[in-house]
């Protein structure tokens, strides 16, 4: 599917020329300063060496909203070699936590620390155009990839469009430190009651229904991401929290079934939550749910 962008003149449409930028570093180097309004990732470093044995330079280094670390690599044109070059980098990152950490650490404050999740990192590949085969392929590769496309209108407009988007799966922090055990969301989940199951169910197909929508899989919660995320659900015993991006103020607060979270902390992203303990209060959630949805468009 192309995108087309038109200019609304009156009545009259007049469709905008995409284009690719004329250098790819001109891309990068606007993406790395918009980097947080663009893809939801906090910027980290820049061509990043990646020493002698993978001899090579990372193009961007973030972390995303969810705490992943986040490898982004540009083409300008349509380059199958985009993808492979991010899976040689993703094994380097793998193997440097200590220097990825560290990084977090100097941009980002000690405190942001504790929020790298190391057991979905993410790769961004950003390029002109894709082939079906690299569609094809990174769902065969069982990483955690998504592949965007852009396309420039004049001086002064840029689209992305999110070509396609694999969740991959959950892996083992690899760092050798002894850590408490606590339990996955996924294993959260497969230990709930039926009663919990069949809500989770009910709300993820009602997200997903909303068209365009991806879930990720996450250590703490499962992210449902429109661009970025824009609900956060995490399984309790007696149901459901669900974490909406909504400004609180906006929403009439019921005490027991919404609460302003702004500077509470919590895992998953948004600053409403909203506790659904029943069928029914599921039903009540979903002008919410869609406000959420809505709001990142």
């Amino acid at each position: 599917m192309v995108l087309r962008v038109f200019r609304r003149d009156g009545d009259a449409a007049t469709e905008l020329a995409g284009a690719a930028v004329p250098l790819e570093r001109d891309l990068q180097a606007y993406v790395e300063r918009n980097m947080t309004t663009l893809l939801g990732v906090r910027f980290l470093d820049t061509e990043v060496r990646t020493g002698p044995l993978h001899g090579g330079r990372i193009d961007s280094l973030g972390l995303d909203e969810d705490g992943s670390p986040v490898i982004v690599e540009y083409k300008r044109t349509r380059d199958q070699n985009v993808i492979n070059q991010a899976l040689f980098y993703l094994a380097w990152l793998r193997d440097h936590h200590d220097a990825f950490e560290a990084l977090v650490v100097r941009r980002l404050g000690q405190e942001a620390l504790a929020e790298v999740d190391w057991s979905s990192p993410r790769i961004i590949c950003i390029a002109a155009d894709y082939s079906r085969y690299d569609v094809h392929a990174i769902g065969e590769m069982n990483r955690r990839i998504d592949l965007v496309r852009y396309r420039a209108f004049g001086e002064d407009l840029l689209a992305l469009e999110l070509v396609a988007s694999v969740a991959g799966s959950a892996a083992g922090s690899g760092s050798g430190a002894l850590v408490v055990a606590r339990p996955t969301a996924e294993q959260r989940l497969a230990g709930a009651a039926q009663a919990v199951r069949a809500l989770y169910d009910d709300l993820d197909g009602r997200l997903l229904d909303f068209g365009d929508v991806h879930s990720v899989q996450l250590k703490q919660y499962v992210a449902y991401r429109r661009g970025p995320n824009f609900a956060s659900v995490k399984v309790q015993a007696q149901g459901l929290l669900v974490y909406l991006r909504l400004d609180p103020a906006a929403v009439d607060l019921e005490e027991g079934f919404t609460r302003d979270v702004r500077g509470i902390g919590h895992h998953g992203t948004g600053d409403l939550e909203v506790r659904i303990t029943s069928p029914e209060v599921l039903e009540r959630a979903a002008p919410l749910l869609r406000a959420a949805y809505e709001a990142v468009a």
